[in-house]
């Protein structure tokens, strides 16, 4: 059976919903909004390092979910990492979708970006809030780096494009795939543009656009930091690990290792999230002790 099955197309594939809120923000004020992300999900993993990153956290309040989501959806609960909701009390997120909206009848998802004067969602879009917290609330920033460099415009948007279709979606398309033919046209999409991007770092690294360290690449850092962890195994992506690949595995430690990003990294929360909660591909809900992490300072 189908994890998502409003999100299956009749050939087997799994085709993610469209998210439901995609307003942007005027002049941003401090302390006006709040992030609602899991610490699991490499969607919402991008907005936090971004947040972090952008040095915006006395702008924009956080607050972590429960990584085990149930047929209730995503939780506020008291637990190592994760903790009730802070700004409106609410139990579930679906509470915050169905006050912005009654009618929202889709799938609850994170981030969340969340409008505490108007007690809305301004935006669930990762895309939107990584560019939002990156350019609108630059005036904010403690440390207003540049993560979209005018002159890489269009190589950047059309690389992250194709990150998202065939990596940080590619894994999830091979993973909840109904049929083989779904599946394994993903899985050839999925490490083809891997080798590819083995080679561009391996000529011309040490980031994606050589010195320019960009969102592009933190959208890929999501992916990959729980590539070996989970889609190796989880999601059948097993043709070759990411620790396989010398210029991406060098790239990944790079990433982990500048300050402030480990401590963005939860993989009890990632393994959990994964293991447990997609019961209908692994019934019994054990998550794996493995794999070797010891380069991430973890066992």
């Amino acid at each position: 059976m189908s994890q998502f099955p409003d999100e299956q197309s009749e050939n087997g594939s799994f085709e993610r919903q469209e998210d439901a809120f995609r307003e942007s923000i005027g002049e941003p004020e401090p302390g006006r909004y709040h992030l609602y992300v899991c610490k699991a999900c490499p969607w919402a993993h991008r907005t936090w390092i971004v947040l972090r990153l952008m040095g915006l956290e006395k702008a924009v309040s956080v607050n972590f979910l429960d990584p085990i989501r149930d047929e209730r959806g995503w939780a506020f609960r008291e637990g190592e990492g994760h903790g009730p909701d802070e700004v409106e009390g609410f139990r579930f997120l679906s509470e915050a979708y169905r006050r912005t909206d009654p009618d929202f009848d889709g799938r609850v998802t994170v981030p969340v970006l969340w409008d505490k004067r108007e007690k809305r969602i301004v935006n669930n879009s990762e895309d939107d809030i990584c560019r939002m917290l990156a350019v609108n609330f630059r005036s904010l920033a403690e440390h207003p780096i540049d993560l979209f460099p005018a002159e890489l415009d269009l190589e950047q948007d059309a690389l992250s494009r194709k990150i998202y279709e065939t990596v940080n979606n590619g894994v999830y398309k091979a993973g909840f795939a109904t049929s083989q033919e779904a599946y394994a046209a993903a899985f050839r999409e999925l490490f083809g543009t891997l080798d590819n991007l083995e080679m561009r770092l391996a000529e011309s690294g040490p980031w994606l656009f050589g010195e320019n360290l960009v969102e592009t690449d933190w959208r890929l850092f999501c992916t990959l930091i729980r590539f070996d962890a989970v889609y190796h195994g989880h999601f059948k992506c097993n043709l070759r690990k990411i620790s396989e690949y010398p210029a991406l595995q060098d790239y990944l430690q790079r990433l982990y290792f500048l300050p402030g990003i480990a401590e963005t990294v939860n993989f009890d929360h990632i393994k959990r999230h994964y293991y447990v909660t997609h019961d209908d591909i692994n019934p019994t809900r054990i998550y794996p002790e493995g794999p070797d992490l010891s380069w991430a300072g973890r066992g």
